[in-house]
């Protein structure tokens, strides 16, 4: 599958050295990657058990972990967004149904715009709540945890 994973995508960084296969790609490619690796049956990526977001100070990543149910083999994939102001990455919610939830969360929390999510609302904390907690640039005027 390494290979492979590589043969498909060379425009894009493949690593090896860690415990499951990563696949880094900018965020402009993820409905064409995500189709690809749950439509070719040599992959079929058919799970995604996880989707977290991480706060790079430049940016964020978005990393998801993909199943494939029929060949037993795990991926990861991290999709990168440049820039702190409005970032955004197309949702996969419509080709993974676990993604809706775990996207909702990252919207709230980071402040990351799923394009095309059909319900992208807060899950977590209350409507009228301000900020992204888990921003490293969040300021938590009642805790007062610094950083």
């Amino acid at each position: 599958m390494k290979e492979y994973i590589a043969a498909q995508f060379p425009e894009h960084k493949t690593d090896e050295t860690t415990q499951f296969v990563t696949l880094t790609i900018a965020e402009n490619f993820v409905r064409e990657v995500f189709t690809k690796l749950k439509e070719d049956t040599s992959l079929s990526f058919d799970y995604m058990s996880c989707l977290s977001g991480v706060d790079n100070k430049d940016g964020f990543m978005v990393v998801y972990h993909l199943e494939s149910t029929t060949h037993r083999h795990i991926l990861v994939l991290r999709a990168i967004i440049i820039g702190r102001e409005n970032p955004s990455i197309d949702t996969v919610s419509d080709l993974y149904r676990t993604a809706d939830f775990h996207e909702r969360e990252v919207f709230e929390m980071f402040g990351v715009k799923f394009r095309n999510h059909p319900d992208l609302r807060k899950l977590l904390l209350p409507d009228d709540w301000v900020g992204y907690p888990m921003r490293k640039d969040y300021v938590d005027e009642v805790n007062i945890i610094e950083l």
